[in-house]
C-alpha cells in the first residue's frame, strides 16, 4: 500500500463527511491537537508545530465546508417551501441561479 499525504486527506475528509463518525473524528483531532503525543514532537521548534498546523487547517476547513453546505441546504429547503406554501403567487417554484458579472 502506498501512502501519500493525498490520500491521507482523503480518508480524513470521507470519514468526517460520514455522519456516524464526525463527531468522534473532531473530538479525535482536537485531543490529538492538545496532547503531548505528536508525530512531530511540539518541542522541536518550528517542526514540532507542522503537523499541528496541518490538522488544525484540515479540520477547520473540512468543517466549515460542512456547515456552509448544510447551511446551503436549509436555505433551499425553505425557499423551496415558501415558494411551495405561496398559492396565490404565479412562479413555478423553481430556482434560477445567475452568475453576475461586473462589467468596467
Amino acid at each position: 500500500m502506498k501512502f501519500s499525504i493525498q490520500s491521507l486527506y482523503t480518508w480524513y475528509r470521507d470519514v468526517l463527511r460520514n455522519p456516524k463518525y464526525r463527531w468522534w473524528v473532531i473530538l479525535g483531532t482536537l485531543v490529538y491537537l492538545v496532547s503531548p503525543i505528536d508525530v512531530l514532537p511540539d518541542f522541536i521548534p518550528v517542526v514540532g508545530q507542522i503537523d499541528d498546523v496541518f490538522l488544525l487547517t484540515l479540520l477547520v476547513s473540512e468543517v466549515s465546508g460542512l456547515v456552509i453546505e448544510g447551511w446551503k441546504a436549509r436555505k433551499g429547503d425553505v425557499g423551496t417551501e415558501v415558494a411551495d406554501s405561496s398559492e396565490a403567487s404565479t412562479s413555478t417554484g423553481s430556482t434560477i441561479d445567475v452568475d453576475a458579472v461586473s462589467v468596467k
